[in-house]
């Protein structure tokens, strides 16, 4: 627009000096930006950051991150921030760090696919990060789409995957992550064998532990702490204790009812780690070009909510319509 206008003036004034009729396009071009209006700035984003990661962050407030570098084992997400700002998920075991270096805060994976181990970080089997497809940000979510492969200690693809990763901020600095992904089998069958370890799998901070810090375990059937919540069917699971020395906050994973095999058993723990075991109750055989979607919710609170506050977060998660 500057460059047509200065043509025109160097035609309409031949003879003008050079120098007024620039400074005139500029103050044009001022005007013109003076005038414009910013976007508005979404109040929820994902942002990338180096090596490999994308912070979701709310109003500049980061409430998780996810590493997918291609050399892990499994992507993740660390931290999970409460509203108090204090991580309510840890890396690894509190008591067995080594043996249990696979417990990455909050993580997809499972332990028996066509014989296979995709759970430890010993087998050499992984879930390679392949590329991000989409990034997303706006005022009440954002999200991250990826794509990733199971692949053997060999070299061998199992399964193709596509996952979005969601964030969705609600009150009082409680928020909502949402995990929504597809699996489909390759060039061979793909059978997700019957184990208590796969798909969705928590690993709470040490002070939330039952009995590292105090905290409870409670399920959508009543029951609870590890005696009454272990292997037992649940829409929902809720481990909750103190975060600070005046804050109790808590996790409650949510299972999505067209989820295969829901209601999940769980696999629950009083030393502060719970598991929507997705085939504990039979096994689940994807035929080559076959598809499986599941959907697993986080939602991060204040305290420690009634059931019944918890059962209406979960019928609203429940209802979410397909992506």
């Amino acid at each position: 627009m500057a460059s047509i206008f200065l043509i025109a003036m160097f035609r309409t004034f031949p003879n003008a000096p050079h120098c007024l009729i620039t400074m005139t396009v500029f103050a044009f071009a001022l005007t013109g930006l003076a005038q414009a209006k910013p976007k508005p700035v979404p109040r929820v984003q994902a942002l990338p950051q180096p090596h490999d990661e994308v912070s979701f962050q709310c109003a500049g407030r980061e409430l998780t991150r996810l590493h997918f570098r291609s050399t892990q084992e499994r992507p993740f997400l660390f931290p999970v921030n409460g509203p108090s700002g204090v991580s309510l998920t840890r890396m690894g075991h509190p008591h067995d760090p080594v043996s249990h270096s696979h417990h990455n805060s909050v993580w997809i994976s499972h332990a028996l696919v066509n014989g296979r181990t995709f759970w430890a970080d010993t087998s050499g089997d992984r879930i390679v990060h392949q590329r991000v497809e989409k990034l997303s940000d706006g005022d009440d979510a954002a999200s991250v789409e990826t794509t990733a492969v199971w692949r053997t200690k060999e070299g061998e693809h199992l399964i193709a995957e596509r996952r979005k990763t969601s964030v969705e901020p609600l009150n009082d600095g409680e928020w909502l992550l949402v995990v929504d992904v597809l699996f489909s089998a390759l060039k061979q069958p793909v059978t997700f064998g019957e184990t208590a370890f796969g798909m969705m799998a928590v690993r709470v901070a040490k002070t939330i532990g039952v009995k590292d810090g105090g905290g409870t375990i409670r399920n959508s059937e009543g029951g609870v702490d590890e005696a009454g919540c272990f292997r037992k069917r649940a829409r929902w699971v809720d481990y909750a204790g103190p975060v600070t020395n005046q804050a109790q906050e808590g996790v409650t994973l949510f299972d999505h009812p067209s989820n295969f095999g829901h209601p999940a058993h769980f696999h629950v723990r009083d030393d502060g780690w719970m598991g929507a075991a997705l085939t504990f109750g039979g096994s689940l055989t994807l035929e080559p070009g076959q598809t499986t979607r599941l959907q697993y919710g986080l939602y991060v609170h204040r305290g420690v909510p009634d059931p019944s506050v918890l059962e209406e977060r979960w019928r609203n998660f429940s209802e979410r319509a397909a992506r």
